[in-house]
């Protein structure tokens, strides 16, 4: 599990979970997610969506795809049954902002070549290699800079399996997501490549 920002840098990782656990138990049982829902990490209070001053007041979340419960800080794409065109919408950019961390996967395995293939050692010095190479790849991120070929790189995107949404920030996550619903197709929120992509 990682976090990653907008230069393709990992922010934070939590390296060592078994493949079976779901990408949500993984980050709630990891230092970040529980830190996260304690609200320890002083995450700021929100800002106005760009060119929307009078609007509403957005908090800063995590961004997940569907296995993940809409949940307090974390915000999901819709379900893909029965999407109307806004619904539709906001997938798309939900999609877009969750690239970049499916891009930077993509660029550090293309990077540093031990990634194609079974890594053949014990789990402890395979959680040291996995560790190293992030370090190393954000070193060279800063280093050289970004390149316009890393950013080529076509993320997969496969969703996983649903689950239950039962989380107690549930309803506000939710009224985020129905206002930047609204907000993505207004005029003051909308680009002009996500019509073409729904």
């Amino acid at each position: 599990m990682a976090w990653t920002d907008a230069d393709y840098k990992f922010v934070y990782i939590d390296v060592g979970s078994y493949r079976t656990v779901s990408d949500s138990e993984i980050f709630k049982s990891s230092k970040m997610g529980k830190r996260l829902s304690e609200n320890q990490l002083n995450v700021p209070y929100g800002r106005h969506l760009p060119n929307n001053d009078d609007g509403n007041v957005i908090p800063f979340s995590v961004v997940g795809d569907e296995a993940f419960g809409l949940g307090n800080c974390i915000l999901r794409p819709y379900a893909r049954r029965n999407l109307n065109y806004t619904k539709k919408i906001f997938n798309y950019r939900h999609t877009r902002a969750r690239r970049m961390v499916e891009c930077t996967f993509g660029i550090l395995a293309n990077k540093w070549r031990i990634f194609h293939r079974p890594i053949d050692v014990n789990i402890h010095f395979c959680v040291r290699i996995i560790k190293a190479c992030c370090v190393l790849h954000n070193y060279v991120r800063i280093k050289d800079g970004i390149k316009f070929t890393d950013t080529l790189y076509s993320a997969p995107m496969n969703n996983l399996t649903l689950i239950n949404e039962n989380n107690r920030g549930r309803s506000n996550m939710d009224n985020v997501r129905q206002y930047m619903s609204s907000y993505f197709i207004s005029p003051k929120g909308a680009i002009s490549c996500q019509y073409d992509k729904v």
